[in-house]
């Protein structure tokens, strides 16, 4: 394990004298933490800090018309049920434009973040914001709704959210979600993480903030796409390095002991691997970003989330001014 993380490291041009440095450019760098970790205070319930609302509802698949449900095998779809999260803080004035986080896996994201949010508003770190905590359809990897839905290489699930959830989302909490595409951030860990990354490559007019732990930018899409024959793998291979750079804002960890560690290249589904990367070309096209390596730490570690959750917000959120 420590050769691969040794030569991770030196490929990336990020290994000093104590582990990863500062990068250079303007508001991006890349960071070591741990093996130690406590939770931010951010993210405990104080004693006069304004408490937000959570409004919960139920989509069904049969009433979308982007994600009717994946046939197993017979004729027809295998229908399922995602539960949807709406958080609104105390602060929020009826009726105008809210900014707001979209988050993939949204049941785990629930506590930490809305009392993050919580927190960080109360203090103006961040906008007065909403947060839109979506589960996926079900399943895992390849053949699965949720592997549709998150490891697919393309801006269809920022097309469902637009479309499906928002709509239904604004009107169960009673809140408006602005227009402006520097007001909209997204989130998710593993293959969350990529879809996350997805949402705002391939709609940066909808999304500009993306937040990614144990992002899944590995091999991983199913059915297969002859434009990303690698999966999410293609974002450091090949999107990223060979497209103009796009207005993203970008804040990723990736722990020492994730997903495939100590799988080699050839496998494509090495997560310390891609994600290494996906600083590397983020860092060469001179991107705003943040890069975290989690020592110590497994994939989507919760010990990490809950860490570094409320300085992820405020980075992603820095130099916001609103419409």
């Amino acid at each position: 394990m420590h050769w691969i993380r040794l030569a991770l490291m030196v490929s990336v041009g990020v290994f000093g004298a104590t582990g990863l440095r500062a990068a250079d450019a303007g508001d991006s760098s890349e960071k070591e933490i741990g093996p130690a970790y406590s939770d931010a205070p951010e993210i405990k319930v104080k004693e006069g800090v304004p408490r937000g609302q959570l409004f919960e509802f139920t989509m069904n698949s049969e009433d979308s018309k982007i994600y009717p449900g994946i046939a197993k095998g017979k004729p027809g779809v295998t229908p399922y049920k995602r539960k949807v999260v709406v958080y609104v803080p105390k602060q929020y004035v009826k009726g105008t434009a809210a900014p707001f986080i979209v988050a993939q896996d949204g049941g785990g994201y629930v506590k930490t973040v809305s009392a993050a949010l919580d927190t960080l508003i109360h203090e103006k770190r961040v906008p007065v914001m909403a947060a839109v905590f979506i589960n996926s359809g079900g399943g895992d990897a390849q053949g699965s709704q949720r592997g549709l839905e998150y490891d697919t290489v393309s801006g269809l699930y920022a097309e469902f959210v637009e479309k499906e959830v928002l709509p239904r989302a604004a009107k169960e909490a009673g809140v408006v979600f602005t227009k402006d595409p520097e007001g909209r951030a997204t989130m998710g860990g593993s293959s969350g993480g990529s879809a996350a990354f997805s949402m705002a490559w391939f709609r940066p007019d909808l999304y500009r903030k993306v937040l990614t732990y144990s992002g899944t930018y590995v091999n991983q899409q199913s059915p297969r796409n002859p434009e990303s024959p690698h999966g999410a793998w293609e974002y450091h291979e090949n999107l990223i390095p060979k497209s103009e750079p796009k207005p993203l804002r970008i804040w990723l960890e990736v722990s020492e002991k994730d997903n495939g560690a100590n799988r080699d290249e050839a496998s494509l589904h090495n997560w310390v691997l891609a994600n290494q990367r996906m600083a590397a070309a983020l860092k060469a096209k001179g991107y705003a970003y943040q890069y975290v390596f989690a020592k110590g730490a497994g994939h989507t570690d919760g010990k990490v989330t809950r860490q570094t959750i409320a300085g992820a917000l405020e980075w992603l959120w820095k130099g916001y001014e609103g419409k």
